[in-house]
C-alpha cells in the first residue's frame, strides 16, 4: 500500500513511465552569499550551495547533461529527463543572467521537465513570466518552481539568517502558481529557534501554512549539520542540538498526516553529500534512514492526509496505476 503521493508515482502518472532528475550547476550565486543582504548565509547552508561545482570544473550545461544523462541511459535504458537547476539560488541576479541559463537547455536530448531552485525574494514578475514562457518554447511538461521556506515563524527565519519573511514566501507562491508554474516548498524539522529549536508544534504550523497556499508539492528535510557552516559552530559550542531519529520519525509521521493528500512529496527526508556530514550520525546513511521511515509509517500505520481523512483510507492516487489525467 502506498502511504504517499510520491514524485515517482505523479510522475509516472503524468508521462507513463520513470523522468530522472539531472543536477546541472549554472553558475548562480546566493543574496545572502555575495554581500547583498549578507556574506554569510543561512546557518545551515554549506559553502557549495548543495550543488556539484560543475560549472567551476569548466563544463557547461549541455556537458553536464550528457555526463549525467549517459550515465542513466546506460544503466536503466531511461528516455525522460528533468533539468534541475539546484545550486544555489537560480533566479538571482538580472533576468538576462536566468535567460541566458534557460536557453543553455535548448536542444537537450530527452528534456521533458523543468526544475529550479530559489528563494521567494529572488523573483519577480519579469523572471516569472520568462520562465512560464520556457514550457513551450521548450515543449516542457511541467516546470517545478522549488522555493525555500523553512519554517512559516519568521522569528526563526530572522534566527537562522534567512533574509526573508514568510509572506515573501506566500507572494511568490501565489505569483508564480498564476502562472501556472508547479510550486515546490523546502521544509525543515528541527531548525534552531530563538528559545532552542523548533519542534513538531513548529513543523505542523508550517505545514498549515504550506496548505493554505497554491503549493502543489513539498520537501521535508530533517536539518543535520555541515562543516562550514555558523550551525557547526554552533553545535561545537553547545548551542544547538540535532533531532535524534526517532523525534525526527515522529515529527515526520504527524507532519505528513497534516499534509493535503493532493500535495505531491518530493523528499521525505535530505541526504548530506559526502564530507560534509558533521552530526548527527545517523543523518549520513541514507538508504537506512528511508527503511526507517518506511517502516514507521508502516508499523503505526501512516499517510498522508490521514489526520482529516481518517475514515477514507489512503486515495486511489497514491498508486502508481492511477491513470494520468484522472482528476486528484
Amino acid at each position: 500500500m502506498q502511504r504517499t503521493f510520491g514524485l515517482s508515482t505523479y510522475m509516472r502518472q503524468r508521462f507513463g513511465r520513470r523522468v530522472q532528475k539531472i543536477p546541472l550547476d549554472a553558475g548562480f550565486s546566493c543574496p545572502n552569499r555575495d554581500g547583498t543582504l549578507s556574506r554569510h548565509g543561512c546557518v545551515f547552508c554549506n559553502p557549495m550551495g548543495s550543488g556539484s561545482g560543475f560549472l567551476e570544473k569548466g563544463l557547461s550545461i549541455a556537458e553536464q547533461w550528457d555526463f549525467w544523462r549517459d550515465i542513466h541511459v546506460k544503466k536503466h535504458g531511461l528516455s525522460l529527463f528533468t533539468a534541475y537547476l539546484q545550486s544555489y539560488s537560480n533566479t538571482f541576479g538580472p533576468v538576462e543572467k536566468l535567460a541566458d541559463a534557460l536557453a543553455g537547455l535548448d536542444g537537450l536530448p530527452g528534456l521533458t521537465c523543468l526544475a529550479l531552485g530559489t528563494r521567494p525574494d529572488c523573483l519577480d514578475a519579469a523572471k516569472l513570466d520568462l520562465l512560464a514562457a520556457q514550457k513551450e518554447r521548450l515543449g516542457l511538461g511541467e516546470i517545478f518552481l522549488e522555493l525555500g521556506l523553512q519554517s512559516s515563524n519568521d522569528a526563526t527565519l530572522i534566527h537562522i539568517n534567512r533574509g526573508h519573511d514568510s509572506a515573501a514566501f506566500a507572494e511568490a507562491a501565489g505569483a508564480a502558481a498564476e502562472r501556472g508554474l508547479t510550486v515546490v516548498a523546502h521544509v525543515m524539522a528541527g531548525l534552531p529557534a530563538p528559545d532552542g529549536r523548533e519542534g513538531l508544534e513548529e513543523l505542523l504550523t508550517t505545514v498549515d501554512f504550506v496548505n493554505a497556499l497554491p503549493v502543489r508539492g513539498i520537501k521535508f528535510h530533517n536539518l543535520f549539520v555541515c562543516r562550514g557552516t555558523q550551525l557547526s559552530r554552533w553545535f561545537e559550542e553547545g548551542r544547538y542540538t540535532p533531532p535524534t531519529q526517532d523525534e525526527y520519525l515522529s515529527w515526520l509521521g504527524e507532519a505528513v498526516m497534516r499534509l493535503d493528500p493532493k500535495t505531491v512529496i518530493h523528499r521525505l527526508n535530505g541526504n548530506p553529500a559526502q564530507g560534509e556530514l558533521v552530526a548527527p550520525e545517523w543523518a549520513g546513511n541514507m538508504r537506512r534512514l528511508h527503511n526507517a521511515v518506511r517502516d514507521h509509517f508502516e508499523q503505526n500505520n501512516l499517510w498522508q492526509g490521514k489526520r482529516n481523512r481518517a475514515e477514507l483510507g489512503p486515495p486511489a492516487w497514491f498508486e502508481a496505476g492511477f491513470g494520468p489525467g484522472e482528476d486528484v
